[in-house]
């Protein structure tokens, strides 16, 4: 199997394996819940063949569930440009050996080789040039239908945070994407309402704001419908994340991308304790 050209940092100890979450030097990084299939183990893509797991759920959750039509080298997977420079988060289903949802994370010195982070190709992110140095990029998030009850997210998020704490970064950006598919039809009137709902609470201060280079027509769109925000985007808002503009288009993806921002500093005490364990950040 070929070894993949990331991570950027170094694991201690040196004897851990590339990626793994902790350094106790076993593959499991978090048993989370015992839900019917099976523990839910959590570690990091070590080599090519786990990466096209991960890769294979995203093209099953992207394309079959959310319509998406996308540019692949390998049908039925999703594989992008920056997927090489990623590490990939990992959960499975101990009962299987499947992967049931994942996260890529593009570090600072990462987005510098490949030239930019994916976020960059759908919005103009001058204003977070002061910050790229201590920035990572979540992307691609996705879970199985079957194991939506939060315990896996809840398990990313505590992979995530503490791999955040142990290489000193503290901002973590991202697109949340809302699904324009409805009743077999685009529609983009449920993302302008959702908009309508997070600027008016949610939105970053001015000098973070960003502006999409594709955006959702707004103008045209009813934003007045009363619906509820994507599980994933109210669980973010809670966490202290905030909204740094209008949303893009994403055509390919059948979704309207909320651009989002987390600073570790700002997570309430409650996530601090249960994601950090008590650590001071």
């Amino acid at each position: 199997m070929r070894e993949l050209p990331t991570p950027t940092f170094d694991l201690s100890p040196l004897q851990t394996p590339r990626g793994l979450l902790h350094p106790s030097g076993a593959d499991i990084g978090l048993v989370e819940q015992k839900p019917a299939h099976g523990q839910l183990l959590v570690s990091w893509a070590r080599h090519l063949d786990e990466v096209r797991q991960a890769q294979r759920l995203r093209h099953e959750i992207f394309c079959g569930e959310m319509g998406a039509r996308i540019q692949t080298p390998i049908p039925g997977y999703d594989i992008d440009l920056f997927d090489d420079y990623c590490e990939h988060l990992l959960v499975r289903d101990s009962a299987t050996g499947n992967v049931v949802g994942t996260y890529r994370v593009l570090t600072p010195a990462q987005a510098k080789r490949v030239g930019s982070t994916y976020s960059d190709l759908e919005f103009d992110l001058v204003r977070l040039r002061a910050i790229r140095s201590r920035m990572v990029e979540l992307g691609r998030s996705c879970v199985h239908p079957d194991y939506r009850q939060g315990g896996v997210i809840m398990a990313l998020w505590g992979a995530l945070a503490e791999f955040m704490v142990r290489n000193d970064l503290d901002m973590m950006v991202g697109c949340a994407s809302i699904p324009m598919l409805h009743n077999g039809m685009v529609c983009g009137n449920i993302a302008a309402s959702i908009w309508r709902q997070v600027q008016e609470k949610y939105l970053a201060p001015v000098e973070y704001h960003v502006r999409p280079r594709l955006p959702l027509p707004l103008e045209t769109l009813d934003d007045s419908l009363n619906v509820d925000l994507p599980p994933l985007i109210k669980g973010y808002l809670r966490m202290g994340t905030k909204v740094l503009g209008a949303p893009a288009w994403d055509p390919d993806f059948n979704t309207a991308d909320l651009p989002m921002l987390m600073n570790i500093a700002d997570l309430p005490r409650r996530y601090r304790k249960h994601f950090l364990r008590g650590e001071c950040v």
